[in-house]
């Protein structure tokens, strides 16, 4: 890791003003920092651009009087950082942290209490964050609101999602900000745990566009010991305001100095791929916490799953009304028949993955306790230990061993935190005794404790809890409906993926837009990788479960296309074994394309309309080329100047047919190979739901060019 940094200490400013000004190291953009009639304000300024308005900042605490105004400017520190640092995995190699500091020391002269509020001013935005030293007037506090404001130069154009202290698995709207009051209700879909807040409340990570074309994102980093943040719009003056997630009696977080909150971040530039390839929110969290990082590995996988999701199969190995662990005797209960998580079936998607060059197999179901494991507000609903009659732990680690395939854990918690935290040395000791080294843990379903969200400061300590001893046994987690990931990646590189968003799983529900995955990668993918399960070839659901009529909106091409799109280090192959076996021409490129990555560019973006990704192999010459569509046709131009200049590569191109449709006719691809070299070029027709992907493989022999057009 190379670094450099520069100390600066400018006391004399509090004598002699009231504000304080920061520019990024290229001079791009501009912060402000004032001290106005008591409160502290900052705005934002791009090459002269206004990006935020003058914006005011602090916090309300209980019982004391609010960190908001009354303050005086006492201290400005000032300070510029240079590091190059090494992911464990991630989307580049290597990744620059430069910015330019500004340390506020604030104090309010009537209770004597101090804040800083640090800014970190990079090329391509800002974080920010308040702390509190340790001082006499404020050790133990309650944080009841937070006052941060975000004051937006327009009625911009936003892709948002319903505030909501549970959940973040809605669809977006794209609208003006203006707009957003009026389509609040239409926004708000059924889930199984949801408690909306507001009428003009929204989540981050927010996208927004400017009518000039300017490009912004509003989210937090390093979120730990404090509720996850929303954001409040006052849509008469375009302000939005930090919005935090109650606990259960209505406080947002408990501090104790010293302390800090969460990074508040804001990423702007003049391109859409400007946001996509922004690290703020890895830069702004703490380099990785373990020593020894050597069993932390990116994961390719099949699994039991899509299957119970369509509902052809089920979780459940019984029809009962009620179960008790420890009093329920399976042995004596007659199976239903449709249980898919059984020895014999299993040993199925073994096999498949062993020999396609999978690394694991999800199994969901395999535990007893699902037949009536939701909607109960049930506090001893899993174990985690102990299985159905029909799954042989001892036989299927064994057969997965002699494959040279894993298992992949599944913990259901049924949000019964409490529950799971009194099993987990257990489970994770009963993973490592029988080969697992990454689990998928699953909160569905309200918490217990009862009355607690989520996304507040209680539940963000139990995920990162849950990670830490995960840690301990040397296994890797993969949380769904967990709080939004905020970077924290870096830090603890075991969290290899979150849901936290809508992910495939609602194509089976009623299907999504198909400008969905276009707009996901300028939002939720932000703060960090996303297990959305691509790799869907038969859009019609009714034909794995006739009662379910859904229909998975998009082209097979576009599927191929989500493994470089949509950047995570643990991608499944989520559909079914025998609808594989039908298409092994296309399924080559998810056999092809790795999890790991050297460097990444962004060929073409626009959020809600169409996203092209080019990703380099780890350590190798090779690469991959992905682009999603929405429901426009679209035609997509690319020049291959990423290659290296004097090599010749063969392209494979999975590209939807010209009379491909989303809804028509989706499994319409052609598969057609080319030479390419860094002076080729592409103009690439995209199927309405549509896309292509391409695989890029360095010629090693002449042999392999035999008969292939050059490009």
């Amino acid at each position: 890791m190379r670094k450099t940094v520069v100390f600066m200490v400018i006391a004399f400013l509090a004598v002699w003003a009231h504000a304080a000004e920061l520019h990024s190291p290229d001079g791009s953009f501009r912060l402000q920092v004032e001290v106005k009639d008591g409160v502290p304000v900052y705005q934002l300024d791009l090459d002269g651009q206004p990006v935020i308005a003058e914006s005011r900042l602090g916090l309300e605490v209980k019982g004391m009087e609010p960190l908001t105004g009354g303050f005086k400017l006492i201290k400005v520190d000032e300070r510029s950082f240079d590091e190059t640092w090494e992911p464990v995995w991630g989307e580049f190699k290597e990744i620059r942290n430069h910015y330019n500091e500004l340390g506020v020391t604030l104090e309010q002269e009537e209770t004597e209490r101090v804040m800083v509020v640090r800014f970190r001013l990079f090329n391509d935005g800002l974080g920010f964050r308040y702390e509190f030293p340790v001082q006499d007037n404020l050790t133990y506090f309650v944080v009841t609101d937070e006052k941060t404001e975000f004051a937006m130069t327009g009625d911009h154009i936003a892709f948002w999602i319903p505030g909501d202290y549970d959940t973040q698995e809605y669809e977006y709207t794209k609208s003006r900000l203006s707009e957003i009051r009026d389509l609040m209700e239409g926004a708000i879909t059924p889930n199984a745990s949801q408690t909306p807040f507001s009428e003009t409340g929204v989540q981050t990570a927010l996208m927004m566009k400017t009518d000039d074309g300017l490009y912004i994102n509003l989210h937090e980093a390093a979120l730990v010991e404090y509720s996850c943040m929303h954001l409040e719009l006052d849509d008469e003056n375009m302000v939005f305001e930090a919005h935090l997630t109650p606990d259960a009696i209505g406080n947002m977080a408990y501090m104790q100095a010293p302390t800090h909150t969460p990074w508040r971040t804001v990423i702007a530039g003049r391109e859409a791929k400007d946001i996509l390839l922004s690290n703020i929110t890895l830069n702004l969290n703490e380099p990785c916490a373990y020593d020894d990082v050597s069993w932390i590995k990116p994961v390719k996988y099949v699994g039991v799953w899509w299957e119970m999701i369509t509902g052809k199969s089920s979780w459940a190995y019984a029809d009962l009304p009620s179960v008790k662990l420890g009093e329920t005797d399976y042995t004596k209960v007659e199976p239903n028949g449709r249980h898919a998580a059984n020895t014999e079936h299993v040993k199925e998607y073994i096999d498949f993955a062993a020999e396609h060059g999978f690394d694991q197999v999800l199994v969901e179901g395999w535990n007893i306790g699902w037949e009536d494991w939701f909607g109960k507000s049930k506090d001893y609903v899993f174990d985690f230990l102990t299985p159905y009659p029909d799954f042989d732990v001892d036989e299927l680690r064994d057969y997965a061993k002699s494959k040279g395939v894993r298992l992949m854990m599944h913990h259901e918690t049924s949000s019964s935190v409490r529950n799971y935290e009194r099993h987990m040395d257990k489970a994770y000791q009963f993973m490592v005794d029988n080969n697992y080294n990454s689990v998928k843990s699953g909160y569905v379903g309200d918490i217990i404790p009862r009355g607690e969200y989520h996304y507040g400061q209680w539940l963000v300590n139990h995920y990162l809890y849950a990670v830490k001893k995960a840690a301990e046994y040397k296994i890797m987690v993969n949380a769904h409906e967990a709080v939004r990931p905020t970077g924290l990646c870096r830090t603890y590189p075991n969290l290899i993926g979150n849901e936290s968003a809508r992910g495939t799983e609602y194509e089976a529900f009623g299907g999504s837009n198909p400008d969905h995955t276009t707009i996901l990668p300028f939002t939720r993918l932000i703060g960090g990788p996303m297990d959305y399960t691509p790799g869907i070839f038969e859009n019609d659901v009714s034909k794995y479960n006739p009662d379910n009529n859904s229909w998975v909106n998009t082209t097979i091409a576009r599927q191929l296309a989500l493994y470089v799109t949509m950047y995570s280090p643990l991608q499944m192959a989520a559909d079914l074994p025998e609808t594989y076996n039908k298409y092994l021409d296309a399924f080559q490129f998810i056999k092809d394309v790795p999890v790991e990555w050297d460097d990444t560019k962004v060929l073409e973006a626009e959020p809600g309309d169409y996203i092209t990704y080019a990703r380099k192999e780890k350590g190798t010459g090779n690469w991959f080329v992905g682009r999603t569509n929405d429901e426009e046709p679209r035609v997509s131009n690319i020049s291959f100047d990423f290659l290296e200049p004097g090599k010749r590569y063969v392209a494979t191109i999975y590209s939807d047919k010209k009379d491909a449709h989303y809804k028509k006719n989706p499994k319409a691809y052609d598969i057609r190979k080319y030479v390419v070299t860094s002076k080729s070029r592409l103009t690439q027709k995209c199927a309405p739901g549509g896309g292509y992907a391409i695989s890029l493989f360095e010629v090693k022999d002449k042999k392999e060019t035999k008969g292939l057009k050059k490009l």
